[in-house]
């Protein structure tokens, strides 16, 4: 999804809007959502939920040997497919019978980057027996009423209980979804339990969290750097203590240091629109460093995929609403 108003980072077809349940019971719910979370079954157990968000005191500290996978540099075809849940048999979703810019096929993905509520445990195992490694795509600084409960496994919808919380701010300009008071211990209890649930839980590898900026729109929270960086310093080492890898997104938007200050806990980064904006540059902290995927969606991959290559980055040409359509550098 991503910064309102600047790029056109998020799919716009989703699944049918849901009607939320009755404040009363949800108020009920919301308390123990973290503990009804970490009692799914799972190969991973989960921290406990902090009291208060960590403050990122080791934001410029090398990180030791990962106990998670992290994507290697150079040339990893990739995939980002989020309109839909990811069918096997179909190549189109799958990218296995794409063209590269000078007309011959184009390798197959290495890495698929899908919609973590919508797939499920059973389709990341099988890709995972096909050789690929998953990342799990969630929102983590905005939400919509896009799921419901059913879809998402659990009694009450997240954004029910976020809704609850009272951490809902303002409107996303263009998109029917509200920003998140990240600030708030019952934000980051309600996200965590999202991401035991639906990555973890699934047996994805790592976890690309859209909207990890959210500090650079109009929120109406009037959210600062600092807080974007305690909130995604507390989600990034939960995520690593579940063995799951992160995938900053987007972190160039911003134009000040935010990008070169989680760099440390980044195992990766999903940029959109780079050479569109001319933002590639202010990923130079993770250049030579962490894998870097690029999606354009206006530019020709014969003008952007020779920055791309330059520069160390996957690049691919996606379509707005991510159905599967597209168009990679190598």
């Amino acid at each position: 999804m991503g910064n309102a108003g600047t790029r056109g980072d998020r799919h716009g077809s989703r699944l049918a809007v849901v009607a939320a349940l009755a404040l009363a019971a949800v108020l009920a719910f919301v308390p123990t959502v973290a503990a009804a979370a970490r009692a799914t079954p799972s190969n991973s157990s989960a921290p406990a939920t902090p009291a208060t968000p960590r403050q990122p005191t080791h934001l410029a500290t090398a990180r030791a040997a990962t106990s998670w996978w992290v994507p290697p540099l150079g040339d990893q075809p990739w995939q980002w497919e989020l309109d839909s849940p990811l069918e096997l048999t179909k190549p189109k979703l799958m990218g296995t019978d794409d063209k590269l810019p000078n007309g011959s096929p184009a390798p197959a993905p290495v890495i698929y980057d899908i919609d973590g509520i919508i797939n499920s445990a059973a389709t990341v195992s099988a890709l995972h027996a096909l050789g690929k490694h998953v990342v799990c795509y969630i929102e983590v600084g905005a939400v919509g009423n896009y799921y419901s409960a059913k879809d998402e496994g659990i009694p009450t919808t997240y954004y029910a209980q976020l809704q609850a919380a009272g951490v809902i701010g303002a409107a996303v300009p263009g998109w029917p979804e509200h920003y998140l008071d990240i600030r708030s211990p019952a934000t980051v209890a309600i996200i965590e339990s999202m991401i035991h649930d639906q990555c973890a839980a699934k047996g994805f590898d790592a976890v690309e969290t859209d909207i990890d900026e959210s500090y650079n729109s109009d929120n109406g929270f009037g959210l600062t750097k600092s807080d974007e960086e305690t909130y995604m310093t507390t989600l990034a080492d939960y995520m690593h203590g579940l063995g799951l890898g992160w995938w900053i997104k987007n972190p160039d938007d911003t134009g000040d240091s935010y990008a070169s200050d989680m760099e440390p806990l980044a195992d990766a980064v999903l940029t959109e629109q780079c050479n569109e904006y001319s933002t590639c540059g202010l990923l130079s902290s993770y250049f030579g460093k962490k894998a870097i995927f690029n999606a354009e969606y206006k530019g020709k991959p014969q003008v952007f995929c020779a920055n791309d290559a330059k520069l160390g980055i996957n690049g691919a040409k996606f379509n707005l609403d991510l159905t599967g359509v597209r168009k990679p550098c190598g």
